[in-house]
């Protein structure tokens, strides 16, 4: 399995609506390593690593989001993979 790595910047409403939990959680799930935080300017911020075919369904849920909040936009760079992440976190 060749390792991948994605930024993405998550805006809308994701900020107190459960939107970091439902990402860590679908991210585990999929086997993804990586962490999720809240950005000051009202973003939600994800870096994730693990095979391409389960980085494109987190990336499916992230534009669907959870299930009280507002996906307006979804912006995923690809990155070179640290392999510096043992699981999925979320950052406080």
């Amino acid at each position: 399995m060749e390792l991948k790595s994605i930024e993405v910047t998550v805006s809308g409403r994701v900020q107190m609506v459960m939107f970091r939990d439902f990402v860590q959680r679908k991210a585990t799930k999929l086997g993804l390593m990586g962490t999720v935080e809240n950005k000051p300017d009202g973003t939600v911020h994800v870096v994730a690593e693990g095979d391409d075919t389960n980085l494109k369904k987190l990336i499916a849920y992230l534009h669907k989001g959870s299930v009280l909040s507002r996906v307006d936009d979804v912006a995923v760079t690809y990155k070179e993979p640290l392999g510096a992440f043992e699981r999925f976190t979320i950052t406080y």
